[in-house]
């Protein structure tokens, strides 16, 4: 299931029931370095408000000053533009709408006026019909990873207040009753406990490339038992998901031994991110190389090879394809808390979003960010900035 969510896309359909989670027992949560004070303390705290001036942004983006929307003080208007769909189908049946309705916020929601959003394979996969019967109504406004400023708090919200910049992944199930009202759209209403405050120091473009990717690799190397002293081969290390799960292997879990394999153009990518060993895929077989792995990350489809490379005891990470023991899938949760913890980590520069060259994407160009998205060949995440 999690093949939907952000690996490459391949050309047939999926049964859902096909992906259902078989993950091994999760292991002891690893413990990340306090972030500081609880979310609740930090916001009397925080003063950082729209309109802080722009600075140049990197595709493997570092820290750089961020650019608020103007609108955090603003009335907040009952109609907005969006990107939606009224039909399942390719890219022709998305259409930018007007006069679509601003989402109201329940409670424990906040109001995102949006910055930027990204894309991932679940929207492609989504807007295809792929898994419908678990979708909400049509029409849909795509779109779940958001980075923006709180313009409106719901009832029982204690963490964030107007004028808060955030990120996260709007959906806490992306394939279980996905909001109708998604992130390509100028606002979008957000459970408080999926968001995080922006890390100090990305602009929106950067902050919103990390939720969904984020969160799976994070997931996806715990549920797998990476531990200080193991060691990692990442399965396409120049993705969205491959480019984080390494740096969060080096940086966050302190593997030993952090491989990865992509294409010639990309090695030098691969090792500016922190692998040890840079494998051309174009040259080698990493299968018939003579290492072997505490865990393999397969962001690509190769979960047969895989395992093969895997050290008795390990565990195989399998985002697409087909699954063979000791490999498991699972399905990414949105969870604000992790994102907060990891911002350390992003605001030191240590990790650090990859964003395609090709974008970012402006809101009036969507179809054409996916067109390329489904192409299959991004490096990192394409991304939609700016949001009007």
């Amino acid at each position: 299931m999690q093949a939907f969510l952000s690996s490459s896309i391949p050309a047939t359909s999926y049964s859902r029931s096909s992906f259902l989670p078989q993950p091994p027992q999760a292991p002891a949560k690893l413990a990340l370095p306090s972030s500081g004070p609880s979310r609740a303390a930090a916001v009397a705290r925080r003063t950082e408000a729209a309109g802080r001036p722009a600075a140049g942004r990197c595709v493997a983006a570092s820290a750089s000053a961020s650019s608020s929307p103007a609108t955090a003080a603003a009335e907040v208007p009952a109609a907005m533009k969006a990107w939606a769909y009224d039909a399942y189908g390719d890219v022709g049946v998305l259409r930018l709408d007007g006069a679509a309705a601003v989402p109201a916020v329940g409670e424990g929601q906040v109001l995102v006026k949006v910055a930027a959003a990204a894309l991932n394979p679940v929207d492609a996969k989504r807007r295809a019909g792929k898994f419908q019967t678990t979708d909400s109504p049509l029409p849909t406004v795509p779109g779940y990873d958001v980075a923006g400023v709180v313009v409106r708090v719901g009832a029982g919200v204690k963490g964030f207040k107007e004028g808060d910049e955030v990120y996260g992944m709007i959906s806490e199930k992306p394939l279980d009753g996905p909001k109708q009202s998604g992130s390509l759209a100028e606002y979008t209403a957000v459970e408080e406990k999926l968001l995080a405050p922006k890390p100090k120091g990305l602009d929106f473009a950067q902050a919103a490339a990390l939720p969904l990717a984020i969160l799976t690799a994070y997931e996806g190397l715990e549920r797998a038992g990476l531990a200080a002293g193991k060691s990692v081969l990442v399965l396409g290390g120049a993705g969205g998901v491959g480019s984080l799960a390494i740096q969060l292997a080096k940086q966050v879990y302190g593997a030993s031994k952090v491989a990865a394999t992509a294409s010639t153009k990309k090695i030098e990518l691969l090792k500016s991110l922190g692998a040890d060993v840079a494998i051309d895929y174009t040259k080698e077989n990493f299968n018939e190389l003579p290492d072997k792995y505490d865990v393999v990350f397969d962001a690509v489809g190769q979960g047969d090879k895989a395992v093969k490379v895997v050290k008795e005891g390990g565990s195989v990470v399998v985002l697409t394809g087909a699954i063979t023991s000791p490999g498991f899938r699972f399905v990414v949760t949105s969870n604000g808390a992790t994102l907060e913890k990891l911002n350390p980590y992003l605001e030191s520069g240590k990790v650090k979003p990859l964003i395609d060259p090709t974008g970012p994407f402006p809101f009036t160009k969507v179809v054409e960010a996916f067109s390329y998205l489904e192409t299959g060949r991004a490096t990192g995440k394409v991304v939609i900035s700016p949001v009007p």
